[in-house]
């Protein structure tokens, strides 16, 4: 039987949230206070640019970057119109739209990200455990997912006769089989949520924040509407009562199951966690049968590649390429949810002869994304033989909320070798030697540069370049220099 728990470990400034199901560590979600995200938060900000040949906007909404707001997210509540006043609505120009200096309300859709600003939308939803409140719309829309007519029919009847000015509603599929008084304590619940915003925006001046989304632990747990914890551990007794409080009004059923740990050992040791972590941080991921990926996270995609590594079969060649194929299917979806990587990526196959194998390994590989609760579209092979496809971007991947670029590299992956660092010092020897007067060099570099240097005086390098200048030259090790890093002193 399945089990899936919810492992919540707080410290003063950093909240992580672990999904771990049968005992595999499906994802992680770290926010930090002075890193939250501002997904669902809610601004009245000012139009500072408008960019009619980009048909978009440019909006102050108080933060560092201005957000972008695109037309097409100056829209209606798309689900609840015709198809004729979506393409009318969207076909209108930016300019006819907006203007700089108006104060609007917005919605961030999506965080910043790197040199982009936050993505903006005037489309605003707030969401709960069985509904989605639209402002100033006064349909009701159902879930695509509530296949039973006479089901999607009972729930539009129950939450027609609450659509008025304020707004109307989506029915979410969690709200299958919920009753009236469910239906109304969420619908009371959004409602007295929009009039605290609408007294906000009358009262503050622009760029100012209206709503600010919930805590990164309730807003996991109201997103995970649906999934069935075993237990949800906390290990900081404030926000287990904060967390009793949210379930007990919104999810009652799983209030239960909410527990303060108290253990000895820190929470994320007992379930392997940090190792989990540390190992998502690595570009290799090992597969049980011997085989391995090595996946590379750049600007513009992440690429994943595929190798059999030690794993040879019992039968032949082609059965190895296939199974490797097939295991490394699951094993990417899982890294992809854990990694939270998103935008183009693109898979290398180990190739395969056999056509049927290509389909059943694509056919594999959408099934394995079909658990991620992000969005993801599998366009299938290349003409390279690559299998091409994308995940939608939420927010900032695991290695870029834990790691920054390497100082030694400068965020190029690599560093010089110590044969090129050797003659790149010569070189600069020769430099300074026409340059200025001098009677000797002392070179101070890394350890392993010096040894080389020392190692190779005997031999040629640093003995012809004495006899050229007619100078000696001595190498001194300097412990906490990097490989890259040397100096040339003239005495």
């Amino acid at each position: 039987m399945d089990t899936v728990e919810l492992l919540v470990n707080v410290n003063p400034n950093e909240t992580r949230i672990a999904l771990v199901e049968n005992g595999m560590l499906k994802e992680i979600q770290i926010e930090r206070s002075d890193q939250q995200g501002i997904v669902s938060n809610i601004y009245k900000g000012k139009v500072t640019r408008v960019l009619p040949g980009m048909q978009s906007a440019f909006v102050d909404i108080g933060l560092e970057k201005a957000g972008f707001l695109h037309v097409s997210d100056i829209v209606s509540h798309t689900e609840c119109v015709d198809e004729n006043e979506q393409k009318q609505f969207v076909a209108k120009d930016i300019a006819q739209l907006v203007r700089e200096g108006q104060d609007i309300v917005v919605q961030v859709v999506k965080d910043p990200i790197g040199t982009k600003g936050a993505k903006l939308t005037t489309d605003i939803t707030l969401p709960s455990r069985y509904l989605v409140f639209m402002p100033e719309n006064s349909h009701v829309g159902v879930s695509q997912r509530i296949d039973s007519e006479e089901e999607r029919a009972r729930l539009k009847a129950l939450v027609e006769p609450h659509c008025d000015e304020l707004g109307g509603f989506i029915v979410r599929t969690a709200a299958e089989g919920a009753s009236e008084a469910e239906l109304k304590q969420d619908i009371d619940f959004l409602k007295r949520l929009w009039r605290k915003v609408l007294d906000r925006r009358s009262r503050r001046k622009s760029p100012t924040s209206l709503y600010s989304e919930l805590a990164v632990t309730q807003r996991l747990l109201r997103d995970f509407i649906g999934k069935k914890f075993d237990s949800i551990y906390i290990d900081s007794q404030h926000c287990f009562q904060e967390v009793q409080k949210f379930t007990t009004a919104l999810m009652p059923e799983l209030t239960n199951n909410v527990k303060y740990y108290q253990g000895e050992q820190p929470l994320f040791d007992v379930y392997n966690i940090e190792s989990g972590i540390k190992q998502a941080l690595h570009p290799r991921v090992n597969l049980k049968s011997g085989g391995y990926l090595v996946i590379e996270q750049t600007e513009a995609m992440t690429t994943i590649d595929i190798n059999t590594g030690a794993f040879v079969g019992h039968r032949n060649l082609e059965e190895t390429i296939f199974n490797t194929n097939i295991e490394a299917t699951k094993t990417i979806a899982q890294q992809l949810q854990l990694r939270n990587l998103g935008g183009m990526i693109l898979i290398d196959f180990i190739d395969m002869q056999i056509p049927e194998h290509r389909e059943r390994v694509l056919e594999s590989l959408k099934e394995a994304l079909a658990q991620d609760r992000v969005k993801t579209n599998v366009n299938g092979f290349t003409q390279l033989g690559l299998v091409e496809m994308t995940r939608k971007r939420q927010r900032e991947s695991l290695e870029h909320i834990l790691c920054c670029e390497c100082p030694t590299c400068g965020g190029r992956g690599s560093v010089k070798s110590v044969e090129t660092v050797c003659y790149e010092i010569s070189r600069e020897i020769l430099r300074v030697h026409h340059q200025f007067k001098s009677e000797q060099f002392v070179v101070y570099a890394s350890p392993a540069v010096a040894s080389y240097l020392i190692q190779e005086e005997q031999h040629a390098l640093i003995a012809e370049l004495e006899m050229f200048i007619g100078k000696e030259i001595h190498i001194k090790t300097e412990n906490f220099y990097t490989q890259e890093q040397f100096d040339v002193v003239v005495m």
